[in-house]
């Protein structure tokens, strides 16, 4: 039997100048470069236990997939180097190794960057992810168990066009049959069924329904996945992952062994994410254990199945952060991952009631909500609910308390996810807001002309169409941000002003200053929230912090010759505006 020959590799003992891995997914790399692993191989055990012949992982993004897919990979496939499971779980679980370790044949491809503005492109980068796969496999073309007619059918999979693109060659009932026919060859050569693992199954589809050729997208996956996974005798085992899953008849039709594990289930709950322990662990190996109420109010709170977990992204990137910089704030990693459309789109299609219970959902509160695990992505902006639903699955909101498997208590799970609504939020405001200039403008000319009446009843009115950002429960300097920034999109509109935020001026730092050149009109604005909802109270403290502060000297020193000031007070979705000249 010929085998893959694999270098001697060592595995790096944990020693402290061990490295974070920031965004490496290949679990051979982190075992043997030097780099901190939190051990999930765990998840083996359970599999090899409780497996069916078709397992599909749904979590969201940026929590161990791919990860958990390269160590799958490792550990399966001949010729693995077994040093790399070195003083990890999976290794006190001696018959497991003994029977499955190196054993078999594997096929390991990652749909992740399928996708482009047109469905040719994207069929064309499924043709090179499975012809660069079948090139691992070059022995096939010696092999002694294969005819000459299998080995033309290997060549035709790993075939380069004109310009040395591998796979491009392939004809569509070729690519459709490649994972079934480099199974079946894979058998042959080793008398040993395959296993097969497809990372990020559904971003093709995303990015179809999103460039708009979803149905071509949907036959070809469709096709590919019935003849690799549905009734084929080379199969051993197959994994994939997700963020979704997709319902049934979009594209797993009549593949009957197909098990689904997604974030409500209780099996696996544990090895995708970091728990408490790990991340405490992680945190006192790097000397950080006084940062672990900050990691735990910014990352932790997501709930997979029964198990409470923090974002391992998130985890691992502001530990590399506090290593450099001891005094580094956590801030929102996971935004830069997406775009996060789902929020603009949520926002744009919410009416009052849902717009109601995401500003419950942002400042504190939970929801009930009927979630539909199985969608397409063709469904998904059909109707608000299949909204709340994406965005559970995907990790912007999460689970607390029981649930019967359909209803579900919903909750925002961390300062961070939080941080990104509000700027989602702001940005949809202000986009919102300049649809009607001519608002917009009287608005702006208002606070020139120093009219408390006419600023006060259009902020009123702007304020009862947002969705409110109140920081429950935290400092009232705080719950003022929100009117702060609202109020500053507003202001922002004009572009020929010259508009300061949080600036030094006199004694403190004012909350706007505005200097209007062309009139030499400049404006100081404080923003206070009164606890008790005084909105009169609010405004004299307001003003009265304008005087003491000598918050006007800024605007003074830079030649304004009008200065206004207003005090505005806050409460809720109500306020009232003061002003003196």
């Amino acid at each position: 039997m010929q085998e893959r020959a694999y270098p001697e590799r060592r595995v790096l003992t944990l020693e402290k100048n061990i490295k974070l891995p920031i965004g490496i997914e290949d679990f051979e790399e982190i075992r043997t470069e030097g780099f901190y692993y939190v051990d999930k191989t765990g998840l083996i055990r359970e599999l090899l236990n409780n497996r069916a012949k078709v397992n599909l992982f749904t979590r969201p993004r940026r929590f161990g997939k791919s990860l958990n897919m390269s160590m799958l990979k490792h550990f399966f496939e001949y010729g693995c180097d077994a040093g790399l499971f070195d003083g990890l779980a999976i290794q006190k679980e001696q018959s497991l190794c003994d029977e499955y370790m190196g054993k078999y044949p594997v096929i390991s491809i990652s749909l992740k960057d399928v996708g482009d503005r047109t469905y040719e492109h994207a069929y064309s980068m499924l043709r090179s992810i499975i012809g660069n796969e079948a090139m691992r496999f070059q022995f096939l073309k010696e092999s002694s168990r294969l005819t000459a007619e299998e080995k033309a059918r290997y060549n035709q999979l790993i075939a380069i066009d004109s310009t040395g693109r591998q796979g491009f060659t392939m004809s569509h009932e070729i690519l459709m049959d490649s994972l079934w026919t480099l199974s079946n060859l894979l058998q042959k050569h080793f008398h040993q069924k395959t296993i097969i693992l497809i990372d990020e199954y559904d971003v093709p589809l995303d990015k179809a329904q999103h460039f708009g050729y979803y149905e071509e997208m949907v036959s070809s996956i469709r096709s590919l996945f019935s003849r690799a996974l549905k009734s084929n005798s080379s199969l051993h085992l197959a994994v994939l992952t997700g963020c979704l899953r997709i319902a049934k008849e979009s594209i797993f039709t009549g593949i009957n062994n197909l098990r689904v594990l997604s974030i409500a289930d209780v099996e696996y709950d544990e090895h995708f994410g970091f728990s408490d322990t790990e991340v405490r662990d992680m945190l006192h190996y790097y000397s950080l254990d006084d940062k672990y109420e900050l990691v735990k109010t910014w990352y932790d709170g997501y709930r997979f199945g029964n198990t409470d977990v923090y974002c391992p992204w998130d985890v691992i990137n502001y530990c590399a952060k506090l290593r450099a910089d001891p005094y580094a704030a956590p801030r929102a990693f996971w935004i830069n991952t997406s775009g996060n459309d789902i929020i603009r789109t949520f926002l744009s299609k919410a009416g009052p009631a849902a717009r109601r219970e995401l500003e419950c959902l942002i400042n504190g509160g939970t929801i009930n909500k009927r979630i539909h695990q199985e969608l397409t992505y063709r469904d998904i902006y059909k109707d608000m609910d299949n909204l709340w639903s994406i965005l559970f699955t995907t990790g912007y909101l999460t689970q607390c308390g029981s649930s019967d498997g359909r209803t579900f208590q919903l909750k925002i799970p961390n300062l961070e996810i939080r941080e990104i609504f509000a700027e989602q939020i702001y940005e949809w405001f202000r986009e919102e807001a300049r649809r009607d200039t001519p608002k917009l403008d009287a608005f702006c000319a208002a606070f020139e002309q120093a009219d408390a009446g006419t600023v006060e009843i259009l902020f009123t009115n702007y304020l009862k169409k947002t969705i409110s950002i109140r920081d429950t429960g935290v400092r009232k300097d705080r719950k003022e941000n929100f009117y702060h920034g609202i109020l500053l999109g507003l202001l922002s509109h004009r572009e020929d002003w010259i508009i300061s935020s949080n600036a030094e001026s006199g004694e403190g730092f004012s909350d706007i200053l505005i200097e209007i050149e062309e009139s030499d009109t400049g404006i100081v604005i404080e923003i206070k929230y009164p606890d008790d909802g005084n909105l009169e109270t609010g405004c004299r403290d307001a003003l009265a912090q304008i005087e003491e502060k000598g918050y006007t000297a800024r605007l003074l020193q830079n030649g304004m010759k009008n200065i206004v000031k207003y005090g505005i007070a806050c409460y809720k979705k109500t306020c009232k505006i003061t002003v003196q000249r």
